[in-house]
């Protein structure tokens, strides 16, 4: 009688392993198809085009700063950021 309950739990982990593992590889292709989709349709490189190609002559006349001296200030906030937090530790 041992011997059949054994068999039968050994069954059913092999079909509850192979559920998860089908499972698993049907969500990989489900989220490599929603990718291509999501690429395909809504591609950042047509909307950064656009936008840059409208807003630059905006830039100009605004006086924006470049990427250069936004990286500036922010390792200029963060660093003033650990030192609060170190004067206040």
């Amino acid at each position: 009688m041992e011997v059949n309950l054994v068999t039968e739990s050994i069954k059913f982990m092999v079909l509850g392993m192979t559920t998860v593992y089908l499972f698993l590889i049907l969500l990989i292709y489900v989220l490599k198809f929603q990718a291509f989709i999501i690429q395909k349709y809504f591609s950042k490189k047509s909307e950064s085009k656009s936008l840059s190609k409208k807003t630059e002559p905006a830039n100009l006349h605004l006086g924006v700063v470049d990427n250069q001296n936004d990286e500036t200030m922010l390792v200029a906030a963060i660093t003033t950021a650990i030192a609060e937090y170190r004067k206040n530790s």
